[in-house]
């Protein structure tokens, strides 16, 4: 089906405009019969398209994770609101998917990374949000990585932890981990491990020489 062709938009104004813009759209859609829906009303919260980067460190076979607080965890009635996260940052407008994973793991963990793997893009919660995630591994030495990161006139408070591998998967496994964002990243990677640690450990081809990198 075709964007263009087969949504017919009836009305679509905007109820909100702040920290997310938030459109009340009324559409009717062609179905998969060839027919066309009813109206359908729904609301749509724009708030930009995010990278996310799991960095990890071959030689240690260790990730950097963050910890903040969330407030949809806390309106969740999580009892623990600061969740265990991937890297991540909102695209503004002229940059790349890429360089917005390299800087937001330098102002999240003060973690450089060296080399930065695709691994996916998906949407967040497409029954609401236009929120597209490109997630990415970034390889990176995280001796000396932690500490307290952020920004402050963005309000952020966020810890920097490096994880070793095996317990941050026990983590997803545990439920203390349920950013879905970390746990596509830390999947993706145990299924390579192996591969990643002969490439990138010491005596890869591309390995990290053991200087560190930040």
């Amino acid at each position: 089906m075709n964007r263009d062709t087969d949504v017919e938009i009836i009305a679509r104004p905007v109820v909100y405009d702040g920290y997310g813009r938030v459109e009340e759209v009324h559409l009717r859609h062609r179905r998969h019969d060839g027919g066309w829906s009813r109206r359908i009303d729904r609301e749509m919260i724009e708030r930009g398209h995010v990278a996310a980067v799991m960095p990890y460190d071959p030689t240690l076979d260790a990730v950097v994770m963050v910890n903040q607080f969330r407030i949809g965890a806390w309106g969740g009635g999580e009892p623990d609101p600061w969740l265990l996260e991937a890297v991540a940052g909102i695209v503004e407008p002229g940059e790349t998917f890429e360089a917005v994973a390299r800087r937001e793991a330098m102002e999240e963990a003060g973690c450089t990374l060296r080399d930065l793997l695709p691994i996916c893009r998906y949407y967040a919660s497409p029954g609401v949000l236009t929120e597209r995630l490109h997630v990415y591994c970034g390889i990176t030495d995280a001796s000396g990585v932690g500490g307290i990161h952020g920004l402050d006139h963005e309000g952020e408070d966020i810890e920097a932890l490096v994880t070793p591998l095996d317990e941050a998967l026990a983590g997803i496994e545990g439920g203390r981990i349920m950013d879905a964002k970390a746990i596509v990243a830390l999947q993706w990677i145990a299924a390579r491990r192996d591969s990643l640690r002969r490439r990138f450990g010491p005596g890869g081809e591309d390995g990290i020489s053991g200087t560190t990198k930040r």
